[in-house]
Order: structure tokens, then C-alpha cells, then sequence
């Protein structure tokens, strides 16, 4: 059974160059195919996922040209990079404003409407500062039985 994402689960190579040009990212061969898989829909990917999905469609991009690829992305505002530990990163690529819920079991995260999750007051902030956004992660897991 073939088990690698077809061509219409990437998003079309014209659509990937163009936006990697919104985000002045020169469009490397490495980077395209990055791209057409992390935005073919709203998901959340780490970088072992991207590998992973890669390696199926059998890809040559190196694990180092992976992740350079996903803090570029991530630095120019191209994806969202949502940490759920130190060792545990998602680059999510809907851009709009939202939350998470994670699954601790299962490594599943989804997105939560902000119209979901009421913050009544922030912290001071220090002088000369400014929010930029508040991101919340929900960590859950199956509950045990008792």
C-alpha cells in the first residue's frame, strides 16, 4: 500500500512560491517542499513530522535543512512556532489568532477559537513594553479510570 501524501495534499508549487516571495524567503528546491507540505492546510507539524512525510515522498532535504528552513519560516512570520516543552515544537502554519489544546498522550495539538478563552487582566508590563499576543496551551490527557 503507498502510503505517501499525494500531489493535491500539497499546496501547488506556484501558490508555495508566492508566498515564500510575501515573506522575501529566496524559494530554494529544499524550502518549496517544505512549504507545499507544512501549507497545504491549517495543521500543526513538528519537524520530525515533516521529515517523516518527506522521507514517503522520497525527499532528499537534510534534517538540518529542515529545521533552518522552519526557524526561517518561523522568524519571518511565515509560520507559528508553538512550544509545548523544550523538546517539543510545532511550526503551526494558520496564522490567525487562536489558542491550543495538547494531548499529552497522544501529541495531538488543535486549535482553540480565542473567543473560547477569556483573559480578565494581564500582568503589569514593564515600562516602554507592549503585548504582542497571549498564547495559551491547554495540556490534557485521557482521564485514568478510578
Amino acid at each position: 500500500m503507498n502510503v505517501s501524501p499525494e500531489s493535491s495534499d500539497l499546496l501547488p508549487r506556484e501558490q508555495a512560491e508566492a508566498l515564500l516571495a510575501q515573506h522575501g524567503i529566496a524559494a530554494t528546491e529544499q524550502r518549496l517542499e517544505i512549504a507545499r507540505l507544512l501549507f497545504a492546510r491549517h495543521q500543526h507539524l513538528s519537524a520530525e513530522q515533516i521529515l517523516a512525510q518527506l522521507s514517503l515522498q522520497a525527499s532528499r532535504v537534510s534534517k538540518a535543512t529542515v529545521y533552518n528552513t522552519l526557524n526561517l519560516f518561523a522568524e519571518t512570520g511565515l509560520v507559528r512556532e508553538v512550544i509545548i516543552d523544550p523538546a517539543k515544537r510545532f511550526y503551526d502554519s494558520n496564522l490567525d489568532p487562536h489558542h491550543h489544546l495538547f494531548h499529552t498522550d497522544t501529541g495531538r495539538l488543535e486549535d482553540v477559537p480565542p473567543a473560547r478563552i477569556q483573559i480578565a487582566d494581564l500582568p503589569g508590563l514593564p515600562a516602554g513594553t507592549e503585548v504582542l499576543g497571549v498564547d495559551v496551551v491547554i495540556r490534557v490527557a485521557t482521564r485514568k479510570p478510578q
